[in-house]
């Protein structure tokens, strides 16, 4: 993969410059290009310059994985390198997940402009680890948003090398895969976590949960629209608890919801409880929890079982600043 030109809207040029540097890859690895995946993150409607791949291929290390490298190679306006790993036991033998991310701006459900691989020694088929993915992305990478901005470019791809010594899973449904999917799942949580914390310009990690809702789909519609609204994040970026923004989003998700329900609280501080500001509504304290550096906001929309929790951050000048100059 390669970080800086995302080689998208480049037409025929792009697609000749991606298959170039499969097969100078696959050449120095003594594999097919057929066996080789790509991905590319950065500026939209440049050309890779697929010469750069091939000069270094050459001095390519194998092994051992030198992780943080590899973290830190496929930034862009990423302030740190994102890593996790967890280790998990199948049929009593150690089975290890680790991972790498990129991502701090144009960040959105579904994924966005961010890349994340993801690797397993236990010996588990493609279809499985599809269905797993598929599932745990729903709470992981598909729960954040840092600006509400999807791009060209984005994945997540997970690797099963086999090369522990444990007998094959057969099937999704196998029981011993439950250590192995809380494992992946704890991973990737990690890694999309790490990607909000480090949004453009970010200051503060912020979870939103929502109950109440007519079902999961609209409690997360509901989470999303909060997350993503300019008037509530540059207020969390003023250490302002203005929950009247929040109420706004709420109404803005034109999700069917019960007015007189609504209630907002921030951390454990009602601010507002059965559709009216709450009578313990304390104006200091609100404001002294808005100073941390990572906050829960929790809203109740209603009597429903829809239930959904979401992960951004603020919007601060800084964020205008990093956009506002990206090319330049």
């Amino acid at each position: 993969m390669n970080a800086g030109c995302a080689n998208s809207f480049t037409g025929p040029a792009g697609d000749a410059a991606c298959k170039r540097s499969l097969e100078a890859a696959a050449e120095t690895l003594g594999v097919e290009a057929r066996e080789m995946l790509s991905a590319s993150t950065g500026v939209i409607g440049v050309v890779l310059d697929d010469s750069k791949i091939a000069a270094a291929l050459p001095k390519m290390e194998l092994a051992p994985v030198n992780w943080p490298a590899a973290a830190a190679a496929i930034m862009t306006t990423d302030t740190f390198p994102k890593g996790s790993g967890a280790a998990c036991m199948i049929d009593g033998v150690e089975v290890r997940i680790a991972g790498i991310a990129k991502g701090s701006g144009m960040i959105a459900p579904d994924m966005a402009t961010m890349l994340a691989f993801v690797f397993t020694d236990a010996a588990i088929s493609a279809p499985i680890l599809k269905t797993l993915l598929r599932q745990e992305t729903e709470t992981s990478f598909n729960s954040i948003t840092v600006d509400g901005d999807r791009s060209t470019n984005d994945c997540v791809l997970l690797f099963a090398t086999g090369q522990a010594n444990v007998p094959p899973i057969p099937d999704v449904s196998d029981p011993r895969l439950a250590d192995f999917r809380a494992a992946l799942s704890k991973v990737l949580a990690d890694l999309a976590i790490q990607i909000v914390r480090d949004g453009e310009g970010a200051t503060k990690l912020v979870t939103v949960t929502v109950e109440g809702a007519a079902n999961d789909a609209s409690a997360k519609a509901i989470a999303r629209t909060i997350c993503e609204s300019p008037l509530v994040k540059t207020a969390i970026a003023g250490q302002d608890a203005n929950w009247g923004r929040i109420v706004m989003a709420i109404g803005r998700s034109d999700q069917p919801v019960k007015r007189e329900m609504i209630g907002v609280r921030f951390g454990s501080l009602h601010a507002a409880r059965n559709g009216m500001i709450s009578e313990e509504y304390d104006e200091a304290a609100m404001s002294a929890y808005m100073k941390g550096a990572e906050l829960d906001i929790s809203v109740t929309v209603g009597p429903g079982q829809g239930r959904a929790k979401m992960f951004t951050c603020d919007l601060t000048k800084r964020y205008i600043e990093i956009n506002g100059d990206y090319r330049s």
